[in-house]
């Protein structure tokens, strides 16, 4: 069977080896198989694609036999058969042996793929969709050889992205972090050999999702000096675009110096929000 698609992109048939909480709305599932020694990534915020049986199922149904022709035939099966597919970033990859990990935020009601991370066991089967170029597209954080001041944000979502860009930051380098999490049992202890200033935001419940509450965090900070500061932003879309034009229009930062990428959207499912795009 070949699993082969649009390069650098392949599919890759993985079990999961084991799963860990890491807090009231993460779990950490760990994943293997022989075909990631074929799985290469430089981390940071590498972006894939991750396919998950339906309850009643014990494998996902995906047409990876097909090649490229996989994504209309997967569309074309019924609802209730094709394997639901949702975005992830990668946490991290190991070798000897190979494993990789990807971080599940737990919701309330719970999604499908929520669902599925929150009884995942060892042995649970899944497609993943990922790179065979350890340096591909879906490698998002690029900041300039320039860059003398990195500023981080980011929700839930996108808590393992910054916990990896943070630990590929040179020594040395200068960092201003905001992670905005709903549980303050979420806040993480982060590795970095960055000079590092990380910022936690636990979210009021009783206030507007996102950006409010971070736009306020952000306004009220001075930022150190720099003359060639890079930003990096992801997590809900709305949050991402408000936090984008603070940036740009409020601290004057070169939009072409700006990555901004929206992970999900409020009121919307990846379904509805694949669609809209």
């Amino acid at each position: 069977m070949t699993t082969a698609v649009a390069a650098p992109f392949r599919f890759f048939s993985l079990q999961v080896v084991r799963t860990r909480r890491l807090g009231p709305s993460l779990v950490r599932v760990t994943f293997g198989g022989e075909e990631l020694q074929h799985f290469f990534s430089d981390g940071r915020d590498q972006s894939l694609s991750l396919f998950v049986p339906h309850p009643h199922q014990s494998e996902p149904v995906v047409p990876v036999e097909l090649g490229d022709g996989w994504w209309q035939a997967w569309r074309e099966l019924p609802d209730d058969v094709r394997a639901v597919m949702r975005s992830y970033t990668l946490r991290a990859l190991r070798r000897d042996p190979d494993e990789i990990d990807i971080d599940f935020v737990l919701h309330t009601p719970a999604g499908p793929a929520s669902a599925w991370a929150a009884g995942a066991t060892a042995g649970d089967r899944v497609f993943l969709l990922g790179p065979a170029i350890a340096d591909n597209r879906a490698i998002r954080f690029r900041p300039p050889a320039d860059t003398d001041l990195v500023l981080l944000w980011g929700d839930e979502t996108a808590l393992p992205a910054v916990s990896a860009i943070l630990e590929s930051l040179p020594a040395g380098q200068r960092a201003r972090v905001w992670l905005e999490v709903h549980d303050a049992g979420d806040i993480l202890d982060l590795t970095t050999e960055a000079d590092a200033e990380i910022t936690w935001l636990v979210q009021d419940e009783t206030r507007a999702e996102g950006s409010p509450m971070a736009l306020g965090a952000l306004r009220d900070t001075q930022l150190p000096p720099a003359e060639h500061p890079y930003v990096w932003i992801a997590g809900e879309s709305g949050s991402v675009k408000a936090l984008r034009r603070h940036f740009v229009g409020e601290r004057g930062i070169d939009r072409r110096r700006v990555t901004f990428v929206g992970y999900w959207r409020q009121g919307m499912t990846e379904e509805e929000l694949r669609a809209a795009e």
